[in-house]
């Protein structure tokens, strides 16, 4: 049997099993792969019923540290219907071995199928004894080589300790300080250095955010942005990375933006993939509709597409589409 008939295909927090004959087997075990911290195997079992098996590979990570995933699971014909048995959403489950995930399956499965595992989050036990921790909470924050001096550059904007200049977004305003925009970014450097209205008013209008979007933006800037801000504002935080030249924060929004692709996103993470030149996200939107057949999941919203993307785009994809299927 080839090794691909072992071979598990992942991308960022999905992985797919194609099972190819399993009639030929009562049992077979995945090759292991990388998802989180973590090398996971899938097993296939066959007795009266056939079983399916999701457990991390034995490490002493494992054992000192084992995950709590919570993930979606299906069994997806590989024909033309691509007909599913889904099992209910796993939310927290402790798994330290074979058969603490097993999945007994009611309905005969026949010709062949693949196994799709989505994972929603991976968890480790917090080290004093609080609750469990997301290894996929830690965002791209930036890193300091001086912790105190970027305490101090964010109690310069929290407290607005001698700003100098006003930043007007679309529902507010905040206080900020020339030097430090100058400094991290080379088009608010321009509108200081050359007499703009900008340097005469002190003002800079950013009416294309929210002000708590712009704080995020600032916080970033100034080096004290909380994970969940970062988070929530990604898309809006690339559109400012990009309009005033920050290449860490449109770098780090793109790191970010490939770690979650899912149904629900990957259309207009696509699109942004586009508009920004973001090759690595566009690959992955790509990789995730096509290769793992989740174009047939996101049909309903991939007709809006059609109407308001970008025509090389959707040339793009259907040219990803044409070339999965003459290799399949």
């Amino acid at each position: 049997m080839s090794d691909s008939a072992y071979r598990v295909e992942t991308t960022s927090r999905l992985a797919q099993w194609r099972i190819e004959n399993p009639a030929s087997c009562t049992y077979r075990k995945s090759d292991p792969f990388r998802i989180g911290k973590w090398n996971w195997h899938l097993a296939v079992e066959k007795n009266r019923v056939l079983f399916i098996k999701l457990y991390p590979e034995i490490s002493n990570l494992t054992r000192d540290n084992p995950p709590i995933a919570s993930f979606i699971i299906r069994v997806v014909s590989s024909a033309s219907d691509r007909k599913a048995l889904t099992h209910p959403v796993v939310r927290d489950r402790l798994i330290k071995n074979s058969e603490d995930f097993v999945w007994p399956l009611e309905v005969p499965v026949t010709g062949k199928f693949i196994i799709d595992v989505e994972f929603l989050d991976l968890k480790t036990a917090s080290p004093n004894g609080g609750e469990p921790c997301s290894i996929w909470a830690i965002g791209p924050t930036p890193k300091a080589s001086n912790a105190t001096a970027l305490e101090a550059l964010g109690q310069m904007l929290t407290e607005g300790i001698h700003t100098d200049i006003v930043i007007n977004a679309s529902d507010g305003s905040i206080g900020a300080h020339r030097a430090v925009l100058a400094a991290r970014s080379p088009v608010f450097h321009s509108m200081f250095s050359h007499n703009l209205k900008e340097k005469e008013l002190s003002t800079i209008n950013i009416e294309d955010m929210t002000i708590d979007a712009c704080q995020a933006f600032l916080k970033y800037l100034y080096g004290n942005i909380k994970t969940e801000e970062f988070l929530t504002h990604r898309l809006v935080l690339l559109h400012a990375a990009d309009k005033y030249d920050i290449s860490d924060l449109k770098e780090a929004c793109h790191e970010s933006l490939v770690e979650d692709i899912d149904t629900k996103n990957v259309l207009e993470r696509l699109q942004n993939a586009s508009l920004y030149q973001l090759p690595k996200l566009k690959s992955s939107c790509l990789r995730y509709l096509v290769k793992f057949g989740k174009l047939f999941d996101v049909r309903e919203d991939f007709n809006s597409f059609l109407q308001c993307a970008d025509r090389d785009l959707i040339t793009e994809v259907f040219h990803e589409v044409l070339n999965a299927w003459r290799g399949f």
